[in-house]
């Protein structure tokens, strides 16, 4: 049984925000006091020869932070403190299973949020089949909250309120009452077809900075001229309401102003991706008749790095081509790559549908029709000539016809070799949270050495359900 995120807007008074912001506050300023907290303790423990050997506590204990100096902490509800010391703890958790580093300290710039569990609200029936949703104490009230559901949804355990831009929203998690079947499941049965019925029920996509998502079934998925236009309308005022920031005093009330525009430019644009990204993964794990839906492997954060400072033999800074990289990085930001993964990665199952990746090399190379690879074979962005049968195809769709086959194979071949599919890590977020593109090019820019074969390229490794 599995979760169900949801994530609503709400709309509260001025009141209500006030008081919702100096819970955020007070919240912010446990976690990062037991931030702090640790870092003095393991400092302290490799300094002092008496505590040699001894771990720093990691607790969830918070009084210690409330004092003369911090009476105002005092305002707000005790499980608002209590909880952002449970997240503290729940931050090194996850740094013990490798999930992530240490916690580190929280600013207040960003989305800002505050974790209530179910001593701090409540959901009451309206008679009309939905909520209404009261938050706060008998002591510390906050009143009733409105919010806008788009979807029915069941009762959460706790909730998170948020603000970002301006903007506020409720989000939680609720139990799915609907068993899916798991990917090993799903992969189980897929591998008992034969090929051709396999081959004919798989979608491959191609992720580009041109075309995001190109299917192999001939289907595009990009941003509408409208979208287009008003991200670059948006992008415009973002650049205008910085330069208005950089010339007004840090900290001013037309200071603020600015910072909650550039703000805003950037919220409507992450929206457009992520409506963008839902509406093609949703298309792709619902297409008539699939069963498989295969994507390339990328390493999103590898190929977003930024390049290395370069040095002369006179020790100068040398062109390393930080600008043209730049250019590429926002591309593959804007195309949502990550996106689109991480949404057909938990839609798949739901629609009893495999989600693979395959690994990328040399994809847009190889001729779906032949197997033979070979850099020439691209002749530009869009344009496929196969060298050796003469196929002609745009880029794109061949490419995503050879990410097919490669999933079709892996599944044929996992089950003559009785490997059993696992699970794979998620790609490590990015600042947009994108998934990497093409590599038929190492990061050095050098180009792979190719051969030429008349059969299908030899995966390097395995392919991975998710």
């Amino acid at each position: 049984m599995g979760m169900i995120g949801h994530r609503f807007r709400c709309y509260p008074g001025r009141q209500q925000e006030n008081i919702l912001l100096r819970w955020i506050g007070c919240q912010r300023f446990i976690y990062n006091s037991k931030v702090k907290e640790d870092r003095y303790f393991r400092a302290f423990a490799r300094k002092a020869l008496s505590l040699t050997g001894q771990k720093p506590p990691i607790d969830q204990q918070y009084s210690q932070f409330i004092g003369p100096d911090t009476a105002w902490l005092r305002e707000v509800p005790s499980q608002v403190l209590r909880n952002g010391a449970v997240r503290w703890k729940q931050a090194y958790s996850r740094f013990f299973q490798k999930l992530s580093g240490r916690p580190t300290i929280h600013g207040k710039g960003g989305e800002q949020g505050v974790w209530l569990t179910r001593e701090l609200f409540a959901f009451e029936e309206d008679g009309e089949g939905g909520y209404h949703l009261r938050v706060g104490t008998k002591k510390h009230p906050l009143g009733r909250l409105r919010y806008v559901a788009d979807r029915p949804h069941t009762l959460p355990a706790s909730i998170v309120i948020s603000i970002n831009a301006g903007q506020w929203h409720v989000s939680f998690a609720t139990e799915d009452d609907v068993i899916h079947p798991r990917p090993a499941e799903i992969q189980a049965e897929l591998s008992q077809w034969d090929e051709a019925s396999l081959h004919a029920a798989t979608i491959g996509v191609d992720r580009g900075v041109a075309v995001p998502a190109y299917a192999s079934t001939g289907s595009v998925y990009a941003f509408d001229p409208v979208q287009k236009q008003r991200m670059a309308r948006k992008e415009r005022q973002r650049l205008r309401w910085q330069r208005r920031m950089a010339r007004r005093a840090k900290g001013s009330s037309g200071w603020h102003k600015a910072k909650k525009r550039v703000a805003r430019t950037h919220t409507y644009a992450n929206n457009v991706r992520k409506d963008f990204a839902h509406k093609a993964s949703h298309a792709l794990v619902t297409a008539p008749g699939v069963r498989l839906v295969v994507m390339e492997d990328l390493k999103v954060a590898s190929m977003s790095r930024r390049p290395k400072a370069k040095t002369d033999e006179r020790g100068r800074h040398a062109p390393n081509g930080a600008r043209a990289k730049a250019g590429l990085n926002k591309g593959i930001l804007h195309s949502a790559w990550g996106k689109i993964r991480t949404y057909a990665q938990y839609k798949a199952p739901r629609n009893n549908v495999l989600f693979l990746v395959v690994p990328p090399h040399h994809s847009s190379q190889e001729c779906a029709v032949c197997g033979h690879i070979h850099p020439d074979n691209r002749l530009s962005q869009s344009r496929f000539v196969c060298q050796r049968c003469g196929q002609t195809d745009h880029a794109d769709h061949n490419a995503s016809r050879v990410i097919a086959r490669r999933g079709v194979t892996a599944v044929i071949g996992q089950c003559k070799s009785h490997q059993q599919v696992g699970a794979v890590r998620p790609e490590p977020p990015s600042p947009d949270g994108y998934a990497g593109g093409d590599q038929g090019q190492s990061q050095k820019g050098k180009r792979p050495t190719a051969h030429r074969s008349s059969k299908p390229e030899t995966m390097p490794t395995t392919a991975q359900a998710v």
